[in-house]
């Protein structure tokens, strides 16, 4: 079972301080359609939330049902998306800066500091930390990974309306077998990262 103290480490740390501590985190960096999306949480050190983890850990119903408890009692959140023609003019990386720059200016709170998953450094305005697996580590790096992969998921599966024939229901973009073998059969569509398709589709 995860170790709940550990994982409030660094808010415990930071309510002790008087520092009001935020996490950020993304979804959708590796699909080949779709964008990318962050979250940004402030979590309320007296309404702790049981069960963060890794949004990858969990399932989708943990997911789902997380996501609600976390918008209902964090001091402040905020989602935001890169697009899939923002990624390609910019470059992935440079694009999920922009999406966590986003989501921090929705932020009704101003934090202290930041705590980002992985190693890269956004330059949010405010002092940040980078904790590589932060969203295995920190309750409220991991808050922003539930929130961020919940709705990016929600965005692919009303693009799965939108272009029924490729599958995004399933694997929300990201380059499965199946999807990678629509692309050839059917074309890109139009949310398609043109910049991730150039060895499938031959024109690197």
């Amino acid at each position: 079972m995860k170790d709940y103290e550990a994982m409030f480490a660094y808010e415990n740390d930071a309510e002790k301080k008087g520092i009001i501590l935020c996490g950020i985190d993304e979804a959708g960096r590796g699909p080949l359609a779709g964008p990318v999306c962050a979250a940004a949480v402030i979590l309320d050190p007296k309404n702790r939330i049981e069960g963060l983890d890794d949004s990858k850990k969990l399932s989708e119903k943990s997911r789902e049902q997380l996501y609600e408890e976390i918008i209902s009692k964090a001091l402040a959140y905020g989602v935001s998306f890169a697009s899939h023609s923002e990624i390609d003019g910019i470059n992935i990386l440079q694009a999920t800066f922009l999406a966590m720059n986003r989501a921090f200016e929705k932020l009704n709170v101003i934090p202290t500091l930041t705590i980002v998953d992985g190693n890269r450094d956004p330059r949010l305005p405010c002092d940040t930390v980078c904790l590589v697996k932060g969203d295995a580590k920190c309750a409220s790096v991991a808050a922003a990974s539930i929130l961020a992969k919940v709705t990016r998921d929600r965005y692919m599966l009303q693009m799965a309306e939108k272009y029924p024939v490729y599958g995004f229901e399933k694997h929300k973009g990201y380059p499965t077998k199946d999807h990678r073998a629509a692309i050839l059969k059917y074309g890109p569509c139009e949310i398609h990262r043109m910049s991730f398709l150039k060895k499938l589709l031959g024109t690197d």
